[in-house]
């Protein structure tokens, strides 16, 4: 199953932080190249523990739903959210929040992922997917941690093949 990390430095404290990433507004407007908007569950606000939200987005020239659960929730240090359908066999995002010492935060996506179809769905993301989603997660990030002002996102861990776990 691939997974990979990301790691972005972000100049406001981990609440300020934690709050933007469950914000569902936030979240489209990062993922405005891809006209992603949330069309069931909890469509505005901040998600919290139990919550679900559907985003509809457009990815290789396809339209995809993906419904998402917060599955766990810890504030202002960790949540999680995981697909309970949509396009993946398997989707588990954690989103961690660390104080950086200097009054910002270290923000660490981990995600697990896999696509359906057995090897060809394996093949799709070792030659695919494996860069497509990591790049994805850095912008998403370049665009929240922008909302604070300040220095901007780094990629710090990213789809390197050091992070690139898709043999695993």
């Amino acid at each position: 199953m691939p997974n990979f990390e990301v790691v972005t430095p972000v100049a406001a404290p981990p609440d300020q932080v934690f709050a933007v990433c469950l914000d569902v507004q936030a979240h489209t407007r990062s993922m405005a190249s891809s006209s992603e908007r949330a069309v069931d569950g909890r469509t505005r606000g901040e998600l919290s523990l139990g919550d679900t939200v559907t985003f509809q987005a457009r990815h290789f020239g396809l339209t995809w739903r993906l419904k998402a659960r917060i599955t766990s929730y810890d504030r202002p240090r960790r949540f999680v959210d995981e697909q309970e359908s949509g396009p993946f066999k398997r989707w588990h995002h954690a989103h961690h929040f660390e104080p950086d010492g200097a009054g910002g935060t270290v923000m660490r996506d981990v995600i697990d992922f896999a696509s359906p179809l057995g090897p060809l769905g394996r093949a799709v993301d070792r030659i695919l997917l494996s860069r497509y989603m990591p790049h994805l997660i850095r912008s998403r990030n370049a665009y929240l941690a922008g909302t604070f002002g300040g220095r901007r996102a780094g990629t710090g861990a990213g789809a390197g093949a050091a992070d690139d776990e898709a043999g695993s």
